[in-house]
């Protein structure tokens, strides 16, 4: 998009405010990864600073999953920044299936998968730590080497992607 997204402004909020408020609504605490230096506004969230910029969403996921366990909780809902009309719905339809079923993820899928829009085991840690220590730096490598549910739904508002301004409404 060639500018950060996360202080994309849409309808007077920036995205990353957007996300926040939408998972805020569902999921406690909220963390969100954030580059080295980084300009964000005030969140109520926890930031935290990725080591190293440009390093990909794994090692970004690995961050906030161990953090979340930390935090004492099982599992947790990992979504990008660029989602800016996410809703609670999109979780709660994900997290029946996630409390149901022993997968390690569990995705959304409508012709595709959303990495960044599921519902993660925080277990995964030392997993997504050996994917990365071995080279690896797609969310791809990591549901592809555990057990990872698909849940069908029709395309949807709340999984858009912004990748351009036209993007935007």
């Amino acid at each position: 998009m060639g500018r950060d997204k996360a202080t994309l402004v849409l309808d007077g909020s920036t995205l990353v405010e957007r996300v926040v408020a939408a998972v805020s609504v569902r999921c406690s605490p909220v963390f969100v990864i954030a580059a080295p230096g980084q300009p964000l506004p005030q969140l109520a969230a926890e930031v935290l600073r990725d080591e190293v910029r440009g390093v990909g969403p794994l090692v970004a996921t690995g961050r906030g999953l161990r953090a979340a366990a930390e935090a004492g909780r099982d599992m947790a809902f990992v979504c990008a920044v660029d989602m800016p009309f996410l809703s609670a719905d999109l979780i709660d339809e994900l997290v029946g299936p996630a409390v149901r079923l022993p997968a390690d993820i569990v995705l959304p899928w409508d012709g595709r998968d959303h990495y960044l829009a599921g519902i993660y085991r925080t277990r995964l840690t030392d997993r997504i730590s050996a994917l990365v220590g071995a080279g690896q730096r797609s969310m791809r490598a990591l549901a592809e080497s555990v057990d990872t549910q698909r849940i069908v739904m029709p395309p949807q508002r709340a999984l858009t992607n912004v990748n351009s301004e036209a993007d935007l409404p």
